[in-house]
């Protein structure tokens, strides 16, 4: 059971990355990146449970904590980034 969910998470993941490459604007890049890191955490939490070692959990958390805040980051960086200082009046 376990085997058949790692082996359709990563046809998703498959697929949220040609949707972050053929993606036609910057935010569904940015949704499709942060659809592959959510199935990256679902997929360490699965192979971790193939394996026989649950604590595995622990760094699928860790893994979803950084990719949170990547893209946090990133859409902050993208906001401040098209905004142009304004004219000072002299």
């Amino acid at each position: 059971m376990y085997e058949l969910t790692a082996l359709i998470l990563l046809v998703v993941m498959g697929l949220a990355l040609v949707r972050a490459f053929l993606g036609p604007t910057l935010y569904d890049r940015i949704l499709a990146v942060n659809n592959f890191g959510t199935k990256t955490v679902l997929l360490i939490a699965i192979l971790g449970f193939l394996g026989g070692r649950p604590d595995f959990l622990d760094i699928a958390i860790v893994y979803a904590l950084i990719n949170f805040i990547s893209i946090i980051a990133v859409l902050r960086f993208f906001e401040y980034s098209s905004k142009r200082p304004m004219d000072e009046e002299s």
